[in-house]
């Protein structure tokens, strides 16, 4: 242990005399280690960000629910243009005999999007404020958290009752400072008391739903106050499910099938003309395209790494035969081979480190100031950095390896004799 030691805080010394001596040998030489290593964390810690923003953002979809809807998440709309446009939309009928009939469900939830409306209170006004009309269990589905007021109740639910829920920027456009609970709003013309702010969620990459800027009313309202007949080509409606506890998702999957296909009168033989969506579409999708994206890093980063394994090596070579009468002193006075070996090969490693070091502070500071400039999370992870380090070790091993082997099968003698 003590010789282990011993080789450890030389090859240390030795590595920092190289920098020292040869400070602009050394650093062209890691650069190439540096810039590896920045490419590499870099690109994963992006791809780690965006990931985790994503699948944060989709995550309200929930792992037990299934979206019954117009158009697959798994197929390009524009590929399929008129299957889909010959499909009926979703419509509060085909909710109406699922909320029935389901027995494989806990939650079933309507939703239905009345247009882009501007919203006013007094002087102020928020355009493009997105107007929807819900069933009592969306806000389960969905798991709204207000940062003031409360969802509908069960009686203004029913009695379609001249209240709105606001999205975070709608009534912050609206309100600002001022409490906007018990407030009246006025849309489409309509008068609506405010009940309820949602908490803000956001500049998400992938929005489920923009409950930043939207307007929500029961559906018994909005019956009431606007033509709910879904007509859009693409589809404005969905209804969603959520499994029941152990039901498995293939089985709420089959029932909704059967059920749907009965009420829609289709015949055995005929393709289904609705969709069932689930969260799993999206996740395989996430992970092939990140996958991806993870692979150009390490390509990328994987070149600079190899033009820096070689100059490690250059530093390696020049320092052995720099040392060689050193090393042929000490195989006389009875170094072993392994100590040798492992003395050049510690030091390439600490070399490495030091780049990587270097490449890993560089990742740190482009991802602070990114997310101060873009608005957008990103951060490096603890995996990452072990990555990093663990790089630049293999890097070290691989780039001291062929030095350090010279090093140790020196003759004494010869090496000693040499100038």
């Amino acid at each position: 242990m003590k010789v282990l030691t011993k080789i450890l805080l030389e090859s240390i010394t030795q590595a920092l005399q190289q920098l020292r001596a040869n400070k602009l040998r050394s650093f062209l030489s890691l650069l190439g280690v540096s810039i590896g290593i920045f490419c590499i964390i870099g690109v994963h810690s992006a791809v780690d960000s965006l990931e985790d923003n994503v699948r944060g953002s989709i995550e309200k979809l929930g792992n037990d629910v299934i979206y019954v809807q117009k158009i697959s998440w798994a197929e390009d709309p524009g590929q399929n243009f008129f299957k889909y446009m010959r499909r009926p939309n979703v419509n509060y009928d085909d909710f109406k005999v699922l909320n029935d009939k389901l027995k494989s469900a806990d939650k079933i939830a309507f939703s239905v999007g009345i247009g882009s409306r501007t919203a006013k209170y007094l002087s102020n006004s928020h355009e493009g404020a997105q107007y929807v009309a819900i069933s009592p269990d969306f806000g389960d589905m969905f798991k709204f958290e207000f940062t003031q007021g409360r969802y509908f109740s069960p009686a203004e639910f029913q009695f379609g009752v001249n209240k709105v829920i606001l999205g975070y920027k709608v009534a912050e456009s609206l309100f600002g400072a001022i409490d906007p609970l018990g407030k009246s709003i006025k849309i489409n013309g309509k008068n609506l008391e405010v009940i309820g702010v949602l908490e803000l969620e956001g500049d998400n990459l992938v929005s489920v739903f923009p409950f930043d800027n939207c307007a929500i009313i029961t559906y018994e309202h909005a019956r009431k106050i606007a033509n709910l007949k879904p007509n859009h080509p693409f589809g404005n409606s969905s209804i969603s499910i959520k499994a029941a506890e152990g039901v498995k998702l293939t089985q709420l999957r089959d029932e909704v099938t059967g059920l749907l296909r009965a009420h829609r009168r289709l015949k055995p033989k005929e393709e289904s003309n609705f969709s069932l969506n689930e969260l799993s579409i999206i996740s395989g999708f996430l992970t092939s395209f990140f996958g991806v994206l993870n692979m150009l890093g390490l390509i990328v980063g994987g070149f600079a790494i190899f033009v820096g394994m070689f100059s490690v090596s250059n530093i390696m070579f020049v320092s052995v035969k720099e040392r060689t009468n050193i090393i042929g002193i000490k195989k006389a006075l009875g170094a072993k081979r392994y100590v040798i070996l492992l003395e050049f090969l510690i030091e390439a490693i600490i070399l490495c480190l030091i780049g990587g070091a270097v490449g890993l502070l560089l990742v740190w500071g482009v991802t602070a100031l990114l997310s101060q400039i873009i608005n957008f999370n990103l951060y490096m992870s603890l995996n990452n950095i072990l990555l990093g380090v663990i790089s630049s070790v293999v890097v070290g091993v691989i780039s001291g390896l062929i030095p350090a082997m010279q090093a140790s099968r020196m003759d004494p003698v010869e090496a000693i004799r040499s100038k």
